[in-house]
């Protein structure tokens, strides 16, 4: 909205809000903003709907650790959700098809989560359970988005090629899977450009899910994973500085850039009521569809791979699911870990909540610092 009010006005001048990673910033700082000083309205809806959770887990200590988080209202999701939607729509080219298909998979994920959180808080717990919707039926979701977006994604990239001449025939960029430390990537055929896709969005998705379970936890991993996205999908829609850093030109993708700075923003926004002790939590209505628009950007970037090594807390979080449960069947009863996800593990190693969250979130920063240092070494 913004961005063509102004376009209008400065018509043919060169002007810094034709740039994206500027807009991104602006979509930072209006986001962080609004949840910053809407936050306490909207918490107060969240308690007035009694949507307060009740931690429930398969060990007595980490219940009683966690007694004091009880009724502290969830699906706090719906502020972040909808301060991105707000931003995007006045800082992006909203008209972009990458733009358009981020806000469908924002949107479709975020009503899967927030129909699991009313499920588990409402419904269940009426019936003395905490179960909302089942694996399955989360997962047939999840597939369901990926193919969507996996369909669309080439169909649009088929349309629009981009072709790097460095080594004296076109390559079709968006077909390209970039390998870090690795200068020229794999070539995806149509199929696995779209198992690649399915994989990509329900994992993150999850992963970011499976973080999301102390105070501030998710909400700075993303932050941090949401910035070097952000740095990486300006770089991406820039064609000089993608050939100059051996990175897939992917025309018109420079826009996610916006989006990144969204969620970037929107989740330090609301790590100011998330921070311990919590006020508010995001609940599957926040961290599904932060985790899947992440994964929808690094998809359309071609960064896949790299997204293991930003991401690199979700990852840990999910492989220490992973094999707790595998090890679990397999061993008739037996644990690797204290409690799964790890986070669990060392909380009741005897770290506290806050150390557990600040040394992960360094860990975050760690990771996050690698995957740009990659950039050049190829």
């Amino acid at each position: 909205m913004l961005y063509y009010l102004f376009r209008s006005i400065l018509q043919g001048e060169h002007y810094a809000y034709e740039n994206p990673l500027f807009r991104g910033g602006l979509a930072a700082l209006f986001c962080f903003l609004l949840i910053a000083l809407a936050g306490q309205a909207g918490i107060r809806q969240l308690m007035r709907y009694k949507l307060g959770d009740r931690p429930e887990f398969d060990h007595d200590t980490l219940n009683k650790l966690m007694k004091d988080k009880e009724n502290v209202p969830t699906m706090g999701g719906v502020m972040i959700v909808g301060a991105i939607i707000i931003a995007t729509l006045l800082f992006a080219d909203f008209k972009n098809f990458y733009v358009l298909m981020g806000m469908f998979g924002l949107l479709w994920l975020s009503v899967l989560g927030a129909v699991d959180d009313w499920i588990k808080l409402t419904l269940a717990q009426r019936e003395g359970s905490r179960v909302g919707l089942k694996s399955y039926e989360k997962l047939l979701f999840q597939f369901g988005l990926g193919v969507l977006l996996g369909y669309f994604v080439y169909s649009f990239g088929r349309d629009n090629l981009a072709f790097v001449a460095e080594s004296g025939e076109p390559i079709e960029s968006f077909r390209i899977l970039t390998v870090p430390f690795y200068k020229k990537g794999l070539f995806l055929t149509p199929f696995l450009f779209m198992v690649v896709t399915v994989i990509v969005t329900t994992a993150t998705s999850n992963s970011v899910n499976l973080t999301d379970g102390m105070d501030g936890l998710a909400s700075g991993c993303v932050a941090l994973t949401a910035l070097v996205f952000m740095v990486l999908s300006y770089v991406a829609g820039d064609s000089d500085i993608a050939g100059k850093l051996l990175m897939p030109h992917i025309p018109k993708s420079g826009e996610l850039a916006v989006i990144c700075g969204a969620i970037l923003g929107a989740t330090l926004g609301f790590l100011w009521y998330n921070c311990h002790p919590a006020q508010v939590f995001m609940g599957d209505t926040g961290s599904l569809p932060l985790g899947g628009l992440i994964g929808y950007v690094a998809i359309v970037i071609r960064q896949e791979l790299m997204l293991f090594i930003v991401g690199g807390v979700f990852v840990l979080e999910a492989l220490s699911v992973m094999i707790q449960v595998g090890y679990f069947k397999y061993s008739g009863g037996k644990r690797v870990f204290r409690c799964a996800p790890i986070h669990h593990h060392f909380h009741l190693a005897g770290w506290t909540e806050t150390q557990t969250v600040i040394r992960f979130w360094l860990m975050a920063a760690l990771f996050a610092g690698a995957a740009l240092a990659t950039i050049k070494l190829r």
